[in-house]
């Protein structure tokens, strides 16, 4: 069973929230603030971590810098911060994913799938992801339809294709295709998507796979 831990200093979310993860068949603990969070994370080592930003005793980012020092696990903020350099914070801290206040428990669940199967992704999948009416495989570096990419765009589609539904970041992309160096120069990666999407998405004018997060980034959507 998942083990979800949820972060907040709202006492009604945290009782909305556990109520319907487990109906879901979630397992569930709770922290209202950052410090409690920290511990129970070490504690009982969960799968999944829904974290709030507005902490009462230590900011949310910091949280994230925290769990990242030495876990790897999926944190998808919940926060009524709707700034994109608040978005942006988080998820350069290593946040998987941002969602805001209020939010709806359909497409908060729908985040929160589409985690935990990101974190399940194993090679043999990684040979037959579909993208519209094409089979990418990343372990040869081939698509079907005999489609051809060059390297800077098999980079680019491979950082995005290994975290299917989650929301990879303009400064993580462009750090780790261009250098630390650029990652400002974002219109580099309007030019490298369009490219892509002219030659991977049924409707290039209407994506409905390589998303566009305007102002944060791109999100693979299987």
């Amino acid at each position: 069973m998942t083990r979800i831990l949820i972060v907040d200093d709202e006492p009604q979310i945290l009782r909305a929230l556990r109520i319907n993860l487990i109906a879901r068949h979630y397992e569930v603990e709770v922290a209202g603030d950052g410090g409690a969070a920290l511990r129970q994370a070490a504690d009982v080592s969960p799968d999944l971590v829904i974290l709030d930003l507005g902490l009462p005793d230590i900011d949310g980012v910091d949280v994230i810098h925290g769990l990242r020092g030495w876990t790897q696990i999926p944190i998808i903020v919940l926060s009524g911060r709707t700034g994109n350099q608040d978005k942006i914070d988080a998820l350069d801290a290593g946040a998987d994913d941002y969602v805001t206040k209020p939010f709806s428990i359909d497409e908060l669940l729908a985040r929160v799938r589409a985690v935990t199967r990101r974190t399940g992704l194993q090679e043999a999948e990684l040979a037959k992801i579909q993208i519209g009416e094409h089979v990418v495989d990343l372990t040869s570096k081939t698509i079907s339809g005999n489609i051809r990419l060059t390297p800077t765009e098999w980079y680019i589609l491979e950082l995005l294709l290994r975290n299917p539904g989650k929301l990879v970041s303009q400064r993580q992309l462009l750090a780790e295709v261009w250098g630390p160096k650029h990652v400002k120069e974002t219109h580099y990666l309007r030019q490298y998507m369009t490219q892509l999407r002219r030659k991977l998405e049924p409707d290039p004018a209407h994506p409905v796979h390589l998303i566009t997060e305007p102002g944060m980034g791109y999100r693979f959507t299987p």
